[in-house]
């Protein structure tokens, strides 16, 4: 399969749609039915309505292809799905940024995810948690038995934690973590029917009773991370020098490792990114967004998920650690053309893989928010995208929204106000 050397396209954005999908053929050689999935939104009626209940249509957001990615000495193209103007422009220009200081290096963890069992009604806790670790090798054994496939490729159970929880509002608990190897898999059916297998047996050997047997979405055994360098010079901008940018930057990223309030809203960007990386792959973003903001909270205060720093030689260093349980099978991405389409375009091989594009995607959207406020002020660049939307939103006919958009750029002027002024002049002429 024929790809091409680099993702970063000069003017890609200034391209019509039909060279923009041109260039998606060749990369990942598409075919005419994988171009459909892109054309027709990559999901039947028919097939909307065996996925979910009480169907009674479909609803479409955007995709589109974030460009200059470079990550562990491999080019992307990283397909996102969102509604919000900028995101794309923005993950695509701070790419470009890192691509400068050499791209990204990128790591993830063994695809291990948590199960949790609740433990109950226990006469001892002590004799229960000692004779469930007696146990522990048969336990993990039956929770692999129905699991043939999985074991098959390397996965399956592989280790059992008990953790005692006392004096809760229902009295004590004994809460039990299998740790299950998922393998490519987001994982939660292969864990949540490990689960119930080795239920029954925990409360035989316990005396207790079991309650809830569940995945922890704080898949904090399965983290991936993403870090990269920015020469001081590639962040210059008008008056001010790359240093001075560089220094901004970390008192910016300092604001939000202190501060919850900052915080929310500096790790809302980071998933802006990722969340659009997970929609165009199928991959269950709800799943993500609650890992990533339980871990954000590990230290007993929700804090940043990325750090900046100075280096010896004055350039800007990010890095990016958080919980990423993504799938590249089953789920979404086996039924949904579009998502699967994505996946070619990606041309990722493994979950691992995966994380790792989807921690180098999170820093990249995180730098271009920073910079951002740190230097012109986020609303600039935001508000010249969004101007595009507010020609639509105005009436504003397909082929003329650019020009209504154009028009308020110049004047200085974005709002929704004004480009009903200028739809309905132009309808007037």
């Amino acid at each position: 399969m024929h790809k091409a050397p680099r993702s970063a396209i000069p003017g890609f954005y200034r391209m019509s749609l039909a060279d923009r999908q041109a260039i998606a053929r060749e990369w990942a050689g598409l075919s005419e039915d994988d171009l459909q999935s892109l054309n027709d939104s990559g999901l039947s009626l028919a097939q909307a309505d065996l996925m979910i209940e009480n169907v009674i249509g479909r609803y479409s957001l955007p995709l589109a292809l974030a460009t200059n990615f470079r990550i562990n000495d491999r080019d992307y193209l990283v397909p996102m799905v969102v509604e919000e103007a900028s995101v794309v422009a923005a993950c695509s220009a701070a790419a470009k940024l890192f691509r400068q200081g050499g791209g990204f290096a990128a790591s993830a963890d063994e695809p291990v995810m948590i199960g949790q069992i609740q433990l109950l009604d226990l006469a001892d806790m002590e004799c229960a948690i000692e004779a469930i670790l007696a146990r522990k090798a048969e336990i993990v054994a039956r929770a692999n038995e129905g699991a043939g496939s999985i074991v098959a490729r390397g996965g399956g159970a592989l280790d059992l934690e008990v953790r005692p929880l006392r004096n809760t509002t229902v009295g004590d608990m004994l809460i039990l973590h299998l740790h299950f190897d998922v393998r490519d898999a987001m994982g939660a059916n292969l864990v949540n029917s490990a689960l119930e297998r080795i239920a029954p047996y925990i409360e035989s050997i316990s005396g207790g009773r079991v309650n809830l047997r569940i995945l922890s979405n704080l898949s904090d055994r399965r983290l991936a991370r993403a870090s990269g360098t920015i020469p001081r010079n590639a962040l210059a901008m008008n008056d001010a020098p790359g240093t001075k940018a560089v220094h901004w930057i970390c008192e910016a990223a300092a604001f939000a490792e202190a501060d919850p309030y900052r915080a929310a809203t500096h790790n809302k960007g980071i998933m802006n990114g990722i969340d659009a990386l997970m929609l165009a792959t199928g991959n269950d973003w709800r799943a993500v967004e609650a890992g990533a903001h339980a871990y954000a909270s590990r230290g007993g205060r929700y804090s940043s998920l990325t750090t900046w720093s100075i280096d010896d030689s004055g350039n800007l260093r990010g890095e990016i650690e958080l919980p990423l349980a993504v799938g590249i099978v089953g789920g979404a991405t086996r039924t949904h053309r579009g998502a699967q389409t994505s996946l070619k375009i990606l041309g990722v091989r493994s979950a691992q893989e995966l994380a790792q594009v989807a921690a180098a995607v999170g820093l990249a959207q995180n730098l271009a928010a920073i910079r951002a406020l740190a230097t012109d002020g986020i609303q600039k660049g935001h508000m010249r995208l969004h101007a595009r939307q507010l020609a639509l939103a105005a009436g504003a006919a397909e082929e003329k929204a650019h020009a209504v958009a154009a028009q308020m750029v110049e004047e200085g002027n974005i709002g929704l106000a004004r480009a009903r002024d200028i739809v309905r002049a132009q309808r007037e002429r």
